[in-house]
């Protein structure tokens, strides 16, 4: 195709599209046969439903005293003061009970921040030894009940995790395999 022929193209298109969109957009009014009825008849809108006469005389509120409007909507300013204030009610109070507190003691122990990297199994009785990294290049090797970096025990050594605790016996934490 040439650059001529794209162009030609696209401007028909557009034409098209620009067609569509003015009849979607602005439908023709129906065309009437006879004459328009003269003032006081029922009126056909554009789609051919008739109208009746509008009255904006029932427009006007008719509340027989009932109630009085705080403000007109209609109008811009400042809001009229309510000719009968009601004053609000007030909401029961429902008694709350406290929420027992929690005893607080010594905070938690900081995670153990060594990662299980593998395990070495050796056959016949020997244990399993665990691989572990604290992420920084250094890596320690420890069997079931051996205390690595001075600070962490190794309690058991599984296929995909290990489980450390600290050496005074608080914070149990179970480590997932990484594999790094």
């Amino acid at each position: 195709m040439t650059m001529r022929s794209r162009l030609v193209l696209l401007l028909i298109v557009a034409a098209v599209v620009g067609g569509a969109f003015y009849f979607l957009r602005f439908p023709a009014a129906p065309v009437n046969s006879g004459t328009t009825p003269a003032g006081g008849g029922a009126q056909t809108s554009r789609q051919g439903n008739p109208v009746g006469d509008v009255r904006l005389e029932s427009l006007d509120r008719q509340d027989n005293g009932r109630s009085t409007p705080s403000r007109d909507v209609f109008r811009f300013g400042e809001k009229r003061a309510a000719a009968l204030a009601v004053p609000p009610q007030p909401t029961p109070r429902v008694p709350v009970e406290p929420v027992p507190q929690a005893p607080t003691g010594p905070p938690p122990p900081p995670p153990i921040p060594l990662r299980f990297i593998g395990y070495l199994d050796q056959p016949g009785d020997v244990p399993r030894v665990a691989v572990l990294s604290d992420g920084r290049g250094n890596v320690f090797n420890g069997k079931e009940g051996d205390v690595i970096e001075g600070r962490y025990r190794v309690l058991r050594i599984g296929n995909d995790s290990a489980d450390l605790i600290y050496v005074d016996g608080r914070g149990r934490q179970t480590i997932r395999l990484s594999g790094q």
